[in-house]
């Protein structure tokens, strides 16, 4: 190679790259990334340029205890930045002599120069304006031919264009072209036609819904269930589901939560870690609209009065001044919150942000799953220790935010039902449930009963008024003086259904179910989102 092109290439590379990191200064994380990518090139130490060694060096992860499978950091990260770069040079760095990029699926930058030359072939490059890009990263590599050309795979071709190429290259650019014009004639349609509907507004930091978003090459497969502080092997809840160790994660603090019974739950093992401090998490996602729950759990009765902290979704407030004591009313009380129409940002990912108010933030774990436009997901509940499937396919959850009460045993055999299984057990005494639902919706709750233990015997004096009880939702009376024997008689299925019901500014349908004459009951609880 000619060693003055070579130094002369090397300049330009370098002067460009002083242009974007100038344009990055907003943003000095990827600025830092850029500069380290660039420097390593630059000096021919691509074998260098690893995921450790990114995120170690750049990142500042332990470089010690870093696991790639565990933490994604060098990939998001790369992946906001080759973003970035393809905005800049479709903006204000469209006119510039070279431009840089990130391949896909690489972390050696690539430098390509702006050419009018028929002659020479065009390599991928960051943005198509018409010009054609000839990749310069043959430059500093000393065994490449001074008449080589660049393939569309990178790899160096000897020879020169060919009246085939020449012919193959005309008939690419007359389908771009064709391509352009169906491109433009789906848009005027899309977009100008009175028919096409409005814009969906953003909800809890959501993208709009019908805004093109892309595809993150690294996004988990969803559900996905994060414990949070947690870096041990996928653990299985009650349901039988996997919650998996810690990661999309920067900063805060991993810690075991003081051993103490965890009320209301199934599955106190999502609350034994937790996340502390200030953090956030960055969570690559598929375009569409996701449900978020969120789970916490206070340790000290104290932190009623002073342990307030934020969360924000995407840059917008989804919690604010939020006391996991007061909302979960107590210490060592389970707490979950939900979230409908979340959507990944314009770049593919789910920002969450915990920050200070008043005290550190905290986290147990967080669960992500596919939703529904404007609905959340029905909650059902089956008072068993086991999940129950019923003849639709649902499935309904273990028992679950209770708080006192006793699930009865053995299982009994429930008539007047295709579902005898959800009947098959109670949970009985004076008892609550409150049950997390996202706060914009109305509700409609169906209540599962059937009559386990009092069954009339002509010997005795069993019969209706055996049991009595009400039923409340947050405050508001469902049923009083309820009587199963009195409605269905015993071990026959009972349901009753209750309709717009309005959650508490907390997130939660509160039901108190109150004895009047010997305990109160039920087998199973259902929640269904009114919202269209």
């Amino acid at each position: 190679m000619d060693q003055d092109f070579a130094s002369h290439s090397h300049a330009s590379e370098r002067a460009e790259l002083e242009l974007v990191l100038a344009a990055l200064a907003r943003n000095p994380r990827l600025a830092s990334l850029l500069s380290f990518l660039a420097e390593r090139y630059f000096q021919s130490r691509t074998e260098e340029i690893n995921e450790y060694n990114i995120a170690t060096e750049v990142f500042d992860r332990s470089k010690t205890s870093f696991d790639a499978s565990r933490d994604s950091i060098a990939r998001v990260e790369a992946y906001r930045l080759r973003k970035r770069l393809k905005e800049y040079y479709e903006s204000e760095g469209k006119t510039h002599e070279i431009w840089i990029s990130l391949p896909s699926g690489s972390y050696i930058p690539r430098f390509s120069r702006r050419s009018s030359s028929t002659h020479t072939s065009s390599a991928a490059a960051p943005v198509d304006d018409g010009v054609e890009i000839e990749d310069l990263s043959y430059a500093l590599d000393e065994d490449a031919e001074e008449t080589s050309d660049i393939s569309e795979t990178g790899a160096v071709e000897s020879g020169h264009t060919t009246e085939h190429a020449h012919r193959k290259r005309t008939l690419l650019v007359g389908a771009a072209g064709i391509v352009a014009v169906l491109l433009l004639s789906f848009i005027a349609v899309r977009f100008f036609s009175p028919n096409r509907p409005g814009r969906v507004p953003d909800a809890n930091g959501a993208h709009p819904q019908n805004a093109a978003q892309p595809s993150s090459p690294d996004a988990p497969q969803v559900p996905l269930r994060l414990l949070a502080g947690y870096d041990g092997t996928p653990r299985i809840d009650s349901a039988g589901v996997y919650w998996q160790a810690d990661r999309y994660f920067h900063g805060g603090g991993a810690f075991r939560r003081p051993d103490a019974l965890v009320e209301g739950t199934s599955d106190p093992m999502l609350f034994e870690r937790w996340r502390t401090g200030d953090f956030t998490y960055d969570i690559p996602l598929a375009p569409g609209p996701y449900e978020l729950h969120l789970y916490f759990v206070a340790t000290q009765p104290s932190d009623f009065k002073t342990a307030f902290f934020n969360v924000n979704v995407n840059g917008q407030p989804l919690l604010r001044s939020f006391n996991i004591s007061s909302d979960a009313l107590g210490a060592n009380i389970a707490d979950e919150r939900i979230f409908k129409d979340i959507y990944p940002d314009k770049e593919g990912f789910l920002h969450l942000k915990f920050f200070m108010d008043r005290a550190a933030p905290s986290l147990n774990a967080l669960e992500i799953l596919p939703g529904l436009p404007h609905r959340q997901l029905p909650v059902r509940l089956v008072m068993q220790q086991a999940a129950v499937t019923d003849h639709a396919g649902n499935t309904w959850h273990p028992d679950n935010y209770f708080q006192n009460g006793t699930l009865s045993d053995p299982p009994q055999q429930i008539s007047g039902t295709p579902d005898p299984g959800l009947y098959a057990q109670e949970r009985f005494g004076h008892f609550a449930y409150s049950i997390p639902v996202d706060t914009r919706g109305r509700y409609t709750l169906i209540l599962h009963f059937a009559e386990h233990y009092w069954i009339p015997n002509p010997a005795d004096s069993v019969g209706v008024g055996s049991r009595v009880f009400r039923v409340y939702c947050n405050g508001t009376t469902l049923l009083d003086n309820f009587d199963i024997l009195k409605e269905a008689g015993s071990l026959h299925a009972l349901t009753k259904t209750f309709y717009h019901l309005r959650p508490s500014s907390e997130g939660k349908l509160d039901l108190t179910f109150e004895p009047i004459e010997n305990y109160a009951t039920v087998s199973a609880i259902e929640v269904i989102d009114e919202s269209e």
